[in-house]
């Protein structure tokens, strides 16, 4: 697995956002980040594909 360096004090601002936003570590909250960043956004999306979408998250019912 590829790895990366990051500055110390930015580690630890990070580590203590993703405790405070319940990841299980560092790692799961940065790849969830980067793929965020690195999926780009459907152009296609309508209103319904949007709701079907959350309701399949579970944000809405």
């Amino acid at each position: 697995m590829p790895k990366i360096k990051i500055d110390k004090d930015l580690y630890e601002k990070v580590k203590d956002v993703s405790e405070g936003a319940g990841y299980s570590s560092v790692e799961e909250f940065v790849t969830h980040l980067l793929e965020r960043v690195a999926t780009p956004p459907e152009a296609d999306d309508n209103d319904e594909d949007v709701i079907k979408r959350l309701q399949g998250l579970g944000y809405i019912s």
